[in-house]
């Protein structure tokens, strides 16, 4: 909703109601003139639809009691709406150009009717806009860009946590002017956006749409005498290394945010954020499944058979001892607990191992004839007959 409506529109005529009515009577109002007026009831009516329009606008205004009252404050500061381009007369009618009023001529300083910096100054304080067109006039704070970047880690850098050194390239203040943009330091402000850096464009019903402003580029300044550097932006692509503390546990591919390390802001703004994308590489021993570590540690047939006790590799650690029942079948997972990646908490996960059972590629005289001792033993066996009796079953 632009400065220009509150002052040109009469809300209250819009609606029917008086200027003390009551939440209750504009929310009557309303509803009784939206069910008249509404698109629905009057297929291919342009005048009901436009009607329908301006009373949604009105209610949008009237019915928040905050917009109420910076509307009747502008309202009584310039007279019940006589804000009026034409001759000059009574009744609160002025001869000024609304073009000036709401954002002054380009290269007429004053406006009309010889106010300084124009009337943008005072809607600018009304309505938080941040400041009008003429000297002095403080333009709203900008908040820094965020800035993306990646980094690659080791494995083991991943699970622990490490810190890094990261070159990042960003928008920063140019030197040369200051970050004015402007080579004598003096920007003016935007005469299209009144300062703000964001402009208004007209949705359906009550809703408005605010873009930035394409005549600054969002800045809320014009450099009068561009800089040679930045050409006006006011901001000189930068280069810097920082150290960046990556959290331990974080996996391949995620988006880390650090707060306030992205690009410094204008006019006092925050600075924005930087995002850290993380790469991992791979291990030729561990893998990682969530915050479980995994590995695959080979046993020999008598330890699956028989049982025992196997030593197994931890990640920056001593081994650990787990215990192989009898009977261990190929490709259990057993767990050695605390022996995995670093939780958000500070716990760790657990490090989960696979058996798998290895089979000698040559085999001595004395194996050879053990093996086949056990085969005449266990000839009577035959480890696929469940297999067969399910496929039967199916």
């Amino acid at each position: 909703m632009s400065t220009k409506d509150f002052v040109e529109k009469d809300y209250y005529k819009v609606l029917g109601v008086p200027k003390d009515a009551t939440e209750a009577e504009i929310k009557k109002a309303y509803r009784k003139l939206a069910r008249e007026f509404h698109p629905d009831a009057n297929k291919g009516d342009a005048a009901a639809e436009a009607r329908f329009k301006e009373v949604s606008e009105a209610n949008d205004v009237l019915g928040d009691p905050k917009k109420r009252k910076e509307y009747d404050e502008a309202r009584a500061l310039f007279g019940n709406g006589g804000f009026r381009p034409g001759p000059g007369g009574a009744g609160g009618t002025f001869n000024f150009d609304l073009g000036d009023l709401f954002g002054g001529a380009q290269g007429q300083p004053g406006g009309a009717g010889g106010f300084g910096g124009g009337l943008g100054d005072v809607f600018g304080g009304l309505f938080n806009r941040g400041g009008g067109a003429g000297p002095g006039t403080r333009t709203q704070p900008r908040r820094g860009q965020d800035v993306e970047s990646e980094v690659t880690l080791s494995f083991t850098e991943a699970v622990d946590g490490a810190t890094v050194p990261l070159r990042m390239s960003s928008q920063q203040p140019c030197q040369a002017c200051s970050g004015t943009g402007d080579k004598n330091g003096t920007p003016r402000v935007c005469p299209t956006c009144v300062g703000t850096g964001q402009v208004s464009r007209g949705g359906s019903g009550s809703f408005s749409l605010t873009d930035p402003c394409v005549d600054c580029k969002g800045r809320g300044l014009i450099a009068q005498d561009p800089c040679d550097v930045c050409h006006g932006s006011g901001r000189a692509k930068s280069s810097r290394t920082m150290q960046v503390r990556i959290p331990a546990g974080v996996s391949d591919g995620q988006r880390i945010r650090l707060r306030g390390k992205g690009a410094p802001g204008e006019r006092g703004g925050p600075a924005g954020d930087l995002y850290v994308i993380v790469h991992v590489g791979s291990h030729p021993v561990f893998g990682r499944k969530g915050d479980n570590l995994t590995v695959t540690v080979p046993v020999s047939f008598a330890e699956a058979a028989l049982g025992g006790e196997i030593r197994v590799p931890t990640l920056g650690g001593p081994p650990v001892t787990l215990k192989i029942p009898a009977g261990t079948p190929n490709g259990r997972t057993m767990r050695a607990r605390g022996k995995g990646a670093v939780r958000k908490d500070g716990t760790r996960g657990d490090l989960l191992v696979t058996v798998e059972v290895a089979v000698p590629e040559g085999l001595s005289a004395e194996a050879r004839e053990a093996l086949e001792a056990y085969r005449r033993v266990t000839a009577g066996e035959d480890p696929r007959a469940e297999l067969f009796q399910a496929a039967k079953g199916a």
